[in-house]
């Protein structure tokens, strides 16, 4: 078990690491960037993507503000409620997100499935996508 909490520990760094070397971008900025390309319309909630993200809504507030600065995303009024705010990616986050993919991919390769061998793949993510929903 001590192995799993230092591997909780050291992966995201790892990621991370990899991440600003190559493409002078955060495990997070990425993150954001992901989830958004990955939804209808490339937009969410600030809310929501903070949960996604597994960020506080004011962390996600500023890390948004930054992506915002570089033309990566805008921040729009939320149509159903006034007093929220939707992340929107832009084509430019989307290019950024794309240059930045191969990097990260690579990253993850080398870190988590080069040491996983045999292992049924299919049967572990199931186990992480149960354990994500608890």
């Amino acid at each position: 078990m001590r192995a799993l909490g230092r591997f909780l520990l050291v992966m995201p760094r790892a990621l991370d690491a990899d991440l600003m070397h190559e493409q002078r971008m955060s495990l997070s900025e990425y993150s954001v960037l992901r989830h958004l390309s990955e939804t209808p319309g490339r937009l969410m909630r600030m809310s929501e993507l903070a949960a996604a993200c597994d960020m506080s809504l004011s962390g996600m507030t500023r890390l948004a503000a930054k992506l915002e600065s570089l033309g990566y995303l805008k921040r729009i009024r939320c149509e159903e409620d006034a007093r929220g705010a939707n992340a929107v990616l832009t084509d430019d986050g989307l290019a950024r997100l794309r240059e930045a993919w191969p990097t990260h991919l690579d990253s993850v390769r080398r870190h988590i499935f080069d040491h996983l061998g045999e292992l049924d793949l299919k049967k572990l993510a199931a186990a992480f996508s149960a354990m994500a929903t608890d």
